[in-house]
């Protein structure tokens, strides 16, 4: 049975708010002390968030987004990306705020997350191809030479790390799930043309949103 009953759930912040990461940060927690991991495991997790609205940076906040480290099976996790989560190998994503927001509080199981990457690769090639020029996210430079939005060190999901976060992911339940329940919308994407998962449809938008949806990403023309 999952750890965390959805039920009691409710948005507490915007996608990359401090509000929202601590929580996520929680629950995150809650569910990798229930797992008893082995004291073998030592990996993290971080997903930061670059150009976000200045609302969310409030009260000094230097970095959007969390992170959740596992050190010889003793779980920690919080707001923020402190620079020492990149000393340990894990998941590491660095991604303009406006990218994902809006569909990262869309709810689904597998095939959902395969249709949102589906529609996420389709809204990238075309702000590629508008903007023209590769790489318009500035992704930085991996260790094979290419850009990516997942920083080195990269190390492989522990299978218990996996388990644990992912239970109950068919049925609504598991971290991500948890996450968007978590998240409030924000009002950058009321109007935009989004996919049924949440994904913005730049295709779709008039000439006035695709320029205010490049800058909400970042990008600089």
């Amino acid at each position: 049975m999952p750890v965390i009953d959805m039920s009691t759930l409710k948005p507490v912040g915007e996608f990359g708010s401090k509000a929202w990461g601590d929580a996520c940060a929680e629950a995150s927690i809650k569910i990798l002390e229930a797992a008893n991991l082995p004291s073998t495991i030592n990996w993290a997790f971080s997903e930061y968030y670059t150009h976000p609205p200045a609302r969310l940076m409030e009260g000094g906040r230097e970095r959007a987004g969390y992170h959740i480290m596992v050190r010889d099976g003793k779980v920690t996790a919080a707001d923020g990306i402190p620079d020492e989560v990149y000393e340990i190998p894990g998941f590491h994503a660095k991604i303009p705020w406006g990218c994902i927001c809006n569909q990262s509080g869309a709810l689904y199981g597998a095939e959902g997350q395969k249709q949102r990457q589906a529609d996420q690769q389709v809204l990238y090639a075309a702000i590629t191809e508008y903007v023209g020029r590769e790489n318009p996210f500035g992704h930085e430079i991996n260790s094979e030479g290419k850009p990516n939005q997942m920083l080195d060190p990269v190390g492989p999901w522990p299978p218990e790390v996996g388990r644990a976060l992912g239970e109950g992911g068919e049925e609504g339940n598991g971290l991500h799930n948890i996450a968007a329940t978590l998240q409030s919308d924000s009002p950058e994407f009321a109007d935009l043309p989004v996919t049924a998962l949440r994904v913005p449809i730049f295709a779709k938008m008039t000439d006035e949103q695709k320029a205010f949806y490049v800058k909400l990403c970042g990008i600089e023309m």
